[in-house]
């Protein structure tokens, strides 16, 4: 699903936040990415979103070289392709049932389709009740799990979630961690970056940790031995 072979990241004036990252996150594993602030993590889920490109080394995500991949071609491979910000980036002066629905609108799906499917998607973070209402009235993890239901509401391949529960109490955090998990028990990729190492020890997924841009921990073959022991 995700491959990294020797990828650098450098910004001007040298700043390098990716250094020789090498890894292979395989079609339906979940792992964690781990780290101190400023390690990496968001410049590496920017490449896998083609928000950003490697200064060297290829970037794959589905055998698809994303190096090379042109302007007008990101947005079709941003369809297999759900991202969660701990900024929600909702928009306030529209109803959650808005909020959900604006990928499939700026996809041109139908509008049946549409409703089906964005109440789909919140029924499955449990806010189906909510879909009249504004977002200045939800809790923080409310905010947060209309920031899922968008992200998932075109049923993507893979998930990217950067610090989702950053701003959230450790109750909501947990929650907000399993809705991860029961996305990819249905066979969804996952990969979250997140600071909360006592809760990523609690779920028992392979991890990355990135030092100053480096990979100094690389747990996927592990996830992957998990994975394959399970379909037995």
């Amino acid at each position: 699903m995700i491959e990294f072979h020797n990828v650098t990241k450098r910004f001007e004036g040298g700043y390098e936040a990716l250094s020789n990252v090498s890894l292979n996150l395989a079609d339906g594993q979940m792992a964690f990415l781990t780290g101190h602030s400023g390690a990496g993590k968001s410049t590496l889920l920017k490449i896998v979103a083609l928000i950003e490109k490697p200064t060297r080394g290829q970037a794959l995500l589905n055998r698809i070289n994303l190096n090379n991949v042109s302007h007008n071609r990101i947005p079709h491979i941003r369809r297999n392709i759900g991202i969660i910000f701990q900024d929600h980036q909702l928009l306030f002066d529209r109803p959650v049932f808005d909020n959900v629905a604006l990928p499939l609108l700026i996809q041109g799906f139908r509008r049946h389709e549409i409703a089906k499917r964005t109440r789909a998607a919140l029924d499955k973070v449990g806010l189906l009740h909510k879909e009249k209402s504004m977002p200045i009235t939800l809790s923080g993890g409310e905010q947060q799990r209309v920031g899922i239901a968008r992200a998932v509401v075109h049923k993507p391949m893979l998930l990217l979630a950067d610090e989702p529960t950053g701003n959230l109490d450790p109750v909501l955090s947990r929650e907000i961690m399993q809705i991860f998990v029961d996305f990819n028990r249905v066979g969804v990729t996952v990969l979250v970056a997140s600071h909360d190492l006592g809760l990523i020890d609690e779920l028992d997924k392979p991890r990355l940790t990135l030092n100053r841009g480096e990979l100094i921990l690389n747990d996927l073959d592990h996830g992957q031995q998990e994975i394959r022991h399970g379909y037995e």
